[in-house]
């Protein structure tokens, strides 16, 4: 049962004075007043129940101070992280040592979506999925095999010479369609399974907003029996909620998913019924019906988002989408008219006819009309993604979390929950995130980073460049970037708000200055290699590195120290006004009587400048200089709003401000030391 709330704040303050079990937990650990004071906001509503929301900016220690008081409170605690980098990392690292700091014999675990997981019945079946000339990925699946007998958890992170974005991923782990469950004859061995256990015997069990989505959508992760038996729920990068929410509370389907399911019932057809049904005629039926359903979106660049608000999405003839749509569905119900046939012979065609239904049902919903209660899209790419969608998160989390609780627990006290991060709006509200979360209600906390941005950082908004829209935008970002770069010896990270610029802006620099400086641009290598490749650019005898990158690398990227100093973002982060999800929020927004640019455009650009500016100091010995390309942030009247979103950086006047700002970076190189407060 949860302390009292004076006991329990009692045990906090305790652990963060100076001297205390903190001390034994982080090297050279210094109370900080704003991470006190987060912790002790922490405590009172696991002692009292309700959600309390903080925005915690960079360095105050936001991860003790969830952690200190949901171990000290004795309940049982859910931790939900954005990625599974960041899921590692704090059941790796920062529970392991406050666990023994504190002393407490607490038992946690880590839980993973299915494909995180090695697959040992699918593993097996692997070879005969591959070709003889795919020798890359038998290479890989050899290395599988050879790990697969010493593993104790099965998770594929542990292998970390296998490329997640590698297709023997799908081949080595399972899927909710294509998991046997208790009729695999690998059930007992199954490591979804163990791992499922060992969350449900643990007292802290750590997931990530993907995993915890994907269960409230089909109660399949194993949550729907954690979920009731926890008191203290911390969502830690809730930023990412709401985005990460929409993508599972809605249907979706691709040509991916179609032909992945034929490669699946080919397999399992030509090993264990070979010769009962035409098992080749059938799968390239639905191979063909996949095929045209993509190309009837012709040649659109990858990243494309297509609106849809009639019978088909825009561009598309109505009639050409509803045949292409009846004959995918035609092709799943001959392929599960032939699997009832065999079902009898081993587990895996029941599953597969499961399958084949449920994307027959999916796809005959996407062949009627919508009922206009969400939004619809479809993806094209290499594949193409038919998607239905809510706006946001909020009555999901009133009635399935909040609301359900009060019902549940109002004996109890009511659940904990709590919601963090470093960035969460730009108002005392938070409303760009309390609002679409459901949490209007909620208690808000903001807590101020550390750090004397004065004293640490500058911002500078070069005058002369070309405005966002013109042609030579990008041209004139490259070369004020490359002379910069070259002054300070590389350091210098560049965020691009779109692909096309990230490519006009990597090739010019590659042409400027590649020669002396290591230019590395996102797509080509795994974000983890550039991210090594770049901080190991800062160690002496190295050429200095650039890193021009756009979309993930805007948040979740932490380099500390002299590896980079200055931070180029090459214009304002609009949400595109095209977007189907932007455009279905906006007119929310027209009729409810209010502003979209205003209310909508305005703060998601405050947010996401917010977290791109964020990147650049991550300690109390960083130093560096932010320059945003765009003029509209000091020529225009919103623009007051945007910089008040930004750290509290000096602003560099002129351009001989910003080159002895340069000039003084290049004559200094900072300390690399950890922040001692985590």
């Amino acid at each position: 049962m949860t302390e009292p709330a004076d006991a329990l704040q009692q045990q906090v303050r305790a652990a963060f004075e100076v001297g205390g079990v903190l001390s034994r937990a982080a090297d050279h650990f210094l109370p900080r007043q704003g991470q006190i004071d987060m912790a002790l906001a922490v405590a009172r509503t696991i002692s009292q129940g309700g959600a309390l929301v903080v925005e915690a900016g960079t360095g105050v220690g936001k991860t003790f101070s969830y952690l200190v008081p949901a171990l000290l409170s004795g309940e049982r605690v859910l931790l939900s992280t954005a990625t599974k980098t960041l899921q590692d990392q704090l059941f790796g690292r920062d529970l392991p040592r406050l666990v023994a700091a504190l002393g407490l014999p607490v038992r946690t675990a880590l839980l993973k979506g299915r494909s995180s997981y090695l697959c040992l019945h699918r593993m097996h079946q692997a070879r005969h999925a591959l070709d003889a000339d795919e020798h890359k990925d038998l290479r890989a699946l050899a290395e599988v095999e050879r790990w697969a007998p010493l593993t104790r958890t099965g998770d594929l992170a542990e292998l970390a010479q296998l490329d997640e974005r590698s297709p023997l991923m799908a081949l080595v782990s399972s899927t909710r369609d294509n998991c046997l469950g208790a009729q695999c004859p690998q059930f007992r061995a199954c490591h979804v399974n163990l791992a499922r256990r060992e969350a449900m015997s643990a007292d802290v069990v750590v997931v990530n907003h993907h995993l915890f989505f994907a269960d409230l959508a089909v109660r399949e992760s194993g949550m729907a029996e954690l979920l009731p038996t926890v008191r203290v729920a911390v969502f830690d990068e809730a930023h990412q909620l709401n985005e990460t929410g929409v993508q599972f509370l809605g249907t979706q389907m691709g040509t991916g998913q179609l032909l992945d399911f034929g490669r699946d019932l080919l397999a399992a057809g030509l090993q264990q019924a070979r010769g009962l049904v035409d098992w080749n005629a059938c799968v390239m039926a639905l191979q063909h019906a996949a095929r045209d359903l993509r190309m009837l979106a012709g040649p659109v660049a990858t990243g494309t988002r297509l609106r849809w608000h009639g019978p088909s999405p825009d561009g598309l003839d109505a009639r050409d989408w509803a045949d292409c749509l009846h004959a995918v569905v035609h092709a799943l119900h001959e392929a599960a008219a032939s699997l009832r046939t065999v079902t009898e012979l081993a587990p895996d065609f029941g599953r597969l006819l499961e399958r084949a239904q449920a994307l027959a049902e999916r796809a005959a919903r996407f062949a009627d009309p919508g009922d206009g209660q969400a939004v619809r899209w479809v993806d094209v790419g290499l594949q193409l993604r038919l998607i239905e969608s809510p706006l946001d998160i909020a009555q999901t989390v009133q009635t399935r979390l909040l609301q359900a609780e009060e019902d549940a627990d109002a004996a109890a006290g009511g659940r904990a929950w709590i919601f963090t991060s470093a960035t969460l709006g730009d108002d005392a509200r938070l409303r760009w995130f309390t609002e679409p979360c459901g949490l209007a209600q909620a208690e808000v906390l903001q807590v101020d980073s550390p750090f004397d941005y004065a004293a640490q950082a500058a911002f500078y908004v070069p005058p002369a460049l070309p405005r966002p829209a013109d042609p030579g935008h990008s041209a004139a970002v490259a070369a004020l970037v490359g002379d910069a770069a070259a002054r300070i010896g590389g350091r210098t990270l560049v965020l691009t708000t779109t692909l096309r610029a990230l490519r006009v802006i990597g090739a010019a620099l590659k042409q400027q200055v590649g020669s002396n400086l290591d230019v590395l641009v996102q797509g080509e290598g795994t974000k983890r290699f550039l991210m090594e490749r770049f901080r190991a650019s800062a160690d002496g005898g190295r050429r200095g590195g650039i890193l021009v990158a756009s979309a993930s690398f805007w948040e979740g990227v932490d380099v500390p120290g002299d590896a980079l100093q200055l931070l180029f973002i090459d214009k304002l982060p609009f949400p595109p006004p095209n977007d189907p999800l932007v455009e279905a929020r906006t007119q929310r927004i027209e009729q409810a009587g209010g502003s979209p640019f205003k209310d909508y455009f305005i703060p998601e650009t405050a947010v996401a400048l917010k977290q791109g500016a964020g990147r650049l100091i991550r300690r109390e010995s960083d130093r560096g200089v932010l320059v945003i390309c765009d003029t509209r942030l000091v020529q225009m009247g919103y623009g007051r709003r945007l910089r008040a979103a930004l750290p509290p950086m000096r602003q560099l006047k002129d351009e001989a401000e910003f080159l002895q700002a340069l000039q003084d970076l290049a004559l200094t190189r900072p300390s690399t030391t950890e922040s001692p407060s985590a």
